[in-house]
């Protein structure tokens, strides 16, 4: 991606080196092990679903040392220019609807720190936290999407931070407090089903701001696109079920396969139109 000279954001809040706070920990609430691993690894986690009381071991909490390595610096500045586009972006589409777009703060931890949804790990990946509105991310998910899940590049890091973004504008539309609703009552299956389209939402709000973000600045390069591809591939609930335990289990699937999660990746890509993410709709995903 070609970001040079593009601004950077004003809502990226560094936490880096300031420690976590008081952690509230994360609950298994029923998940195995094995289910915690695969959460571990896929974007936009659902906060409510892992996130709760309990206490975390010491050894999660960031620690109070300001990092030291200079490329942290440039992965900072890069997802500060990430989070600008995504705020140009969406305040070019929520004016043209008539409304104004309040854009989320951006956390950067290491190691863990106090969400509003409660105290959020490293080893949950990156995420939206709708109660307080922010996107957190450790960036040392960065090395981990490179060198575990085989998804390298810059486009492939952008793609987490627009699909993040994607669960803010789903909030801010209302989108999220309707889906919670309608998943009340439901038995674990349809609720994740329900919570898969969330997700696949997202996925193309993703490609949206891809689209509008080549338009309005001609940031992509060469092979960025078959970066973000190969990211959302990656992130599958199938490769991912696979890669942990040697088996799918499809209706255990939040996020969407691998070829679902490309799918609307590329829909919002290839069209620019967030009225072509109605993940809602019914009909094959």
């Amino acid at each position: 991606m070609r970001l040079g000279g593009q601004r950077e954001s004003s809502n990226v809040e560094d936490r880096r080196g300031s420690g976590g706070g008081l952690p509230i920990g994360i609950a298994g609430g029923g998940l195995g092990t094995i289910a915690l691993v695969v959460l571990a690894l896929v974007f936009g986690v659902d906060p409510s679903v892992i996130l709760s009381g309990g206490g975390a071991p010491e050894s999660q909490v960031s620690d109070s040392r300001a990092p030291a390595d200079p490329a942290q610096e440039d992965q900072r500045r890069f997802v500060a220019q990430v989070l600008a586009t995504t705020e140009d972006v969406w305040t070019d589409v929520f004016r043209r609807g008539g409304q104004d777009y309040q854009p989320p703060n951006l956390v950067l931890f290491s190691g863990g720190t106090q969400s509003g949804c409660g105290f959020a790990q490293t080893a949950v990946g990156p995420f939206y936290c709708p109660e307080d509105r922010k996107v957190y991310l450790d960036l040392a998910f960065f090395r981990d999407m490179e060198r575990k899940l085989g998804a390298p590049g810059d486009f492939a890091r952008a793609y987490v931070i627009a699909h993040e973004v994607g669960h803010h504008v789903q909030n801010q539309l209302g989108i999220l407090r309707r889906v919670e609703q309608e998943r009340r009552g439901l038995g674990e299956a349809q609720s994740n089903a329900m919570q898969v389209r969330v997700e696949l939402q997202a996925d193309c709000f993703a490609g949206v701001w891809g689209n509008r973000t080549q338009r309005m600045r001609q940031v992509l390069e060469e092979g960025d696109i078959e970066e973000g591809l190969n990211a959302a591939a990656a992130v599958g609930d199938d490769r991912l079920q696979r890669r942990a335990r040697g088996t799918v289990v499809p209706e255990s699937f939040t996020h969407g396969s691998s070829a679902q999660r490309v799918r609307w990746f590329r829909r919002g890509l290839e069209s620019g139109d967030v009225r072509q993410c109605d993940s809602f709709a019914g009909g094959a995903l």
